[in-house]
């Protein structure tokens, strides 16, 4: 079994799952991006924050017209175990704490374990480790060419620009083995 990282972006009208509801979600395989799974999701729960929900782009009306939750996440759990295998995924994002903890709460809201399981890498302290300065958690950010939009996909292409770019930089400080 290998292990293969992918990173995930989660847009919401709300701070917390289960009081408020996921608006879209994309997760990327990092070593091969145009793999993609990216959806939107009609909500779960009544409750909405218009300023959270504005950052997405998306009105209330039009999140009301997006595909059941129940669908996708069916469709993500097919995509997640063909693209996996035998593999082990492991998520990234820049702010794992509020995505890994909306797609967990949907996976088991639609009856299945996270298919990536229940922890994730933070791509800004992955980043502050490498260039060995704690505030430098931004950086990354400037190692890639996609713009931040707040669209999922865009988002969560941008941080697998930016965990391939910090892989190449601790490729470049690996010891190397003596002939």
């Amino acid at each position: 079994m290998r292990i293969r990282h992918f990173t995930v972006d989660v847009e919401a009208d709300g701070p917390c799952p289960g009081l408020f509801s996921m608006v879209s979600f994309a997760v990327v395989p990092v070593d091969r991006p145009e793999g993609a799974f990216y959806r939107t999701l009609a909500p779960i729960s009544e409750r909405w924050v218009p300023e959270a929900l504005a950052i997405s782009g998306f009105t209330r009306e039009q999140t009301l017209g997006f595909d059941p939750p129940a669908t996708v996440l069916a469709d993500f759990r097919t995509w997640a175990r063909a693209t996996l295998g035998a593999d082990r995924g492991v998520l990234v994002s820049d702010n794992p704490g509020f995505d890994l903890a909306f797609l967990t709460y949907y996976c088991t809201w639609a009856g299945f374990a996270n298919p990536f399981g229940h922890s994730a890498r933070r791509l800004g302290d992955l980043c502050a480790g490498l260039v060995g300065d704690l505030r430098a958690t931004g950086r990354w950010k400037a190692w890639t060419t996609t713009a931040h939009t707040h669209n999922a996909l865009d988002d969560a292409t941008k941080m697998a620009e930016g965990f391939r770019a910090i892989q190449a930089r601790l490729a470049l400080k690996a010891p190397q083995a003596r002939a």
